[in-house]
């Protein structure tokens, strides 16, 4: 009886098991669909003339109209828009990375007084809306001659990545074992040399989650852009979409091709990025 009891419940323990991957299967299937069917709805509506997008908003493209994206690339300017985004969030993107992790190792590694005051000082500014400061920020950059410039958004782009970057990496060189800092030091190294040498490589991880967030939220930010910009040749690909929108009829499936081209390197930045953080939390973060 003890043997059939515990084979009984050896049975119910493995139909549980399967009874929770299948929910857990079921319920990754259903994200992926909220996640991509509105993306494919996208791409469709892209490819059909404006009159069936109307007519059957639902309904599969007759033929593929690959002049909206042509109209979205060359009238809508989407080319030269796409490049202002490109260096706008790329410098951001390299300014915020290279100052963030040298404040975070700093203030998770190095032992000074405020170390604990810095951090808390950084972290208000996540809790600071942009809203907030941006009248400010456009009257002192306007007397700097500052706007209507990618170096008057690539300012306080740095600015307001800069906490989530320091926040993230400095936990991630927290994570870090002190005695690989202080082997380092015995040996002779100094404080950048500790920094480039051990810091980085071992906080991998961390520049791939904070290089992610950076460019994409850089890519796709609308208010900044479009009030410190008013010249057509300097705006940002999301201002740029705004234009296909009038006042009095919208042209829709051009939109649709202008938010398929916007959206493109963004997936590609995210897949690269994606497999890099998968590989370095899967290989963890010593390395024997």
């Amino acid at each position: 009886m003890k043997v059939d009891f515990d084979d009984s419940m050896v049975e119910k323990n493995k139909g549980q098991r399967k009874a929770v991957k299948i929910a857990i299967y079921v319920l990754l299937s259903f994200l992926v669909l909220v996640y991509i069917v509105p993306l494919l709805w996208i791409v469709m509506s892209a490819m059909k003339p404006n009159s069936q997008f109307k007519s059957a908003p639902w309904s599969l493209p007759t033929g593929m109209e690959f002049g909206n994206f042509i109209f979205a690339w060359t009238k809508g300017h989407l080319g030269n828009a796409m490049f202002n985004s490109f260096v706008v969030s790329t410098c951001t993107l390299l300014i915020s990375l290279a100052v963030g992790s040298m404040a975070a190792f700093a203030i998770a590694k190095l032992r000074w007084k405020f170390s604990k005051l810095a951090l808390t000082y950084f972290m208000i500014g996540m809790m600071i809306p942009i809203h907030c400061v941006l009248f400010s920020l456009y009257t002192q950059f306007a007397s700097w001659g500052l706007t209507n410039s990618l170096v008057g958004l690539i300012i306080p782009y740095v600015s307001f990545s800069l906490p989530i970057t320091i926040y993230i990496m400095a936990g991630f060189f927290e994570s870090i074992p002190n005695e690989l800092f202080e082997a380092a030091v015995i040996d002779g190294c100094s404080v950048p040399k500790l920094f480039f040498t051990v810091g980085l490589p071992l906080a991998k991880t961390g520049f791939m989650v904070t290089g992610l967030m950076s460019f994409v939220n850089n890519w796709n930010e609308l208010l900044f852009a479009m009030v410190f910009i008013s010249d057509d040749e300097r705006k940002t690909l999301p201002v740029s979409l705004t234009k296909f929108v009038g006042p009095h009829s919208t042209n829709y499936t051009q939109m649709f091709a202008g938010i398929v081209i916007a959206v493109i390197p963004t997936i590609i930045v995210y897949c690269i990025f994606a497999n890099q953080i998968v590989e370095g939390l899967t290989a963890g973060a010593v390395k024997g």
